[in-house]
């Protein structure tokens, strides 16, 4: 099993460029299945769980499709057809993997009337059920049955007839299946409290080019007038905030300065406002924003929520850059009750955290000591790396198919700017 060898303590520097946005990218890939004509994504990134998407896709009947793109550049163009949707099960060994596989319920639902997916249970950062996803889309007029570990949804005689639905909680999830449901219904539908994160809008944007009506992208209120059929788009992914976010404290723990070609400020307020909280500079070039640290970093107080605040896939980033931070942090976990297992990881290398419930309490250190660590989850395992970067001495992280699925080309991206990072195969 590969792991990941980091030898720390060198500042980063020199131009880094953010790749296409995992998150988006697996909700732009089901929106296929809604035409028969052909979609093309452009600044897709090289990740297993884009592979993985990929795949489930063909399982359904859509063809995929690589094009000009070479092994050694960052992204590709993918163009997926559904000409005929020729299943509509998402099975359980593929849910189980990846959660995002999920996505396929809502246009499935649309596109061929019905849609079967495994329930995937909980994962390893708490338990996230789909409820919400069920709920949205039996307002909105689907037909739900539950049995062996598989909810089934058709749309009644006639096609969907649409609704109105308000989220007692903000999910994105939910959110994008609902809306990929929505925009062909017979009628219009309505959602309420929708979640407003910026791949969201990325989603609705590519629907819109597809054909689709919809209303107050953006808010947190969605109108989607349903249209009978949509047509097919070209259309490039957005920016991966998380990366450019998970960087820019790569730049920051490191004491560094780089600049994150191709990153949106516009999608990064809260990130960029508690950088600039622990004394970090930030502003926005032609081609991206520019982040440069020099100095002790400050402490500060930050609690995740949903856009556009905080984001919990930030988190555990934060956390690894506020173990040398001058004073003590606290860190407050809303989203999912358990994101904090790299702080064992992290207190192998010297640092000092204390978590109570929800809460963690950072207390800065002088130095990290490199150690052997193990990632749990994508972001667990960013956090290590970053902590790794600035540690002294040698730091293995092993279980790093974790961040293959969310980091396109980790160890490449970071070597070229001044890392001593490389992957061993023989770990």
């Amino acid at each position: 099993m590969d792991r990941i060898l980091i030898r720390g303590g060198k500042p980063l520097s020199g131009r880094l460029p953010i790749s296409g946005a995992k998150n988006a990218a697996l909700t732009l890939m089901p929106c296929a299945l809604l035409t028969d004509e052909p979609v093309t994504l452009r600044n897709l990134p090289r990740l297993a769980d884009v592979d993985s998407f990929g795949h489930l896709l063909n399982q359904l009947g859509a063809s995929t499709q690589i094009e000009g793109s070479r092994p050694e550049d960052f992204g590709r163009v993918m163009t997926i057809r559904a000409g005929k949707v020729t299943a509509t099960l998402a099975p359980y060994d593929i849910v189980r993997k990846m959660r995002a596989s999920i996505l396929v319920l809502g246009p499935l639902l649309a596109r061929a009337g019905e849609a079967t997916v495994s329930l995937p249970g909980g994962c390893a950062i708490g338990n996230r059920p789909i409820d919400l996803h069920l709920k949205a889309l039996e307002a909105l007029g689907a037909e739900l049955e539950t049995a062996s570990g598989y909810v089934t949804a058709r749309v009644p005689d006639g096609g969907l007839p649409g609704g109105t639905f308000s989220f007692p909680i903000v999910s994105v999830g939910a959110t994008e299946n609902a809306i990929m449901a929505a925009v062909l219904a017979n009628g219009t539908c309505i959602l309420e409290n929708a979640a407003r994160e910026p791949e969201i809008v990325d989603l609705c944007n590519l629907l819109v080019d597809m054909g689709a009506n919809i209303e107050g992208m953006g808010t947190d209120k969605l109108v989607i007038h349903g249209k009978q059929r949509l047509h097919g788009a070209t259309y490039s992914v957005m920016p991966d905030r998380i990366e450019a976010g998970s960087y820019a404290c790569a730049a920051a723990i490191t004491g560094g300065e780089l600049e994150l070609a191709g990153a949106s400020a516009n999608d990064m307020h809260a990130i960029i406002a508690a950088l600039r909280e622990t004394g970090v500079h930030v502003e926005e070039t032609r081609s991206g924003i520019k982040v440069a640290a020099d100095g002790k970093l400050k402490p500060l107080t930050l609690s995740t929520a949903p856009f556009p605040a905080f984001p919990t896939d930030m988190q555990a980033q934060f956390m690894a850059m506020l173990c040398l931070a001058d004073g003590a942090s606290v860190l407050t976990e809303t989203i999912f009750e358990n994101r904090y297992m790299h702080v064992p990881e992290l207190a192998r290398m010297g640092a000092d955290i204390r978590v109570d419930g929800r809460t963690a309490i950072v207390r800065g250190v002088e130095k990290l000591t490199g150690a052997e660590v193990m990632a749990t989850d994508l972001r667990a395992s960013m956090s290590l790396i970053l902590a790794g970067l600035a540690a002294e001495g040698e730091t293995k992280v092993n279980r790093v198919y974790h961040l293959d699925r969310g980091y396109e080309r980790l160890e490449e991206k970071l070597s070229a700017v001044g890392a001593d990072i490389e992957r061993d195969s023989d770990g």
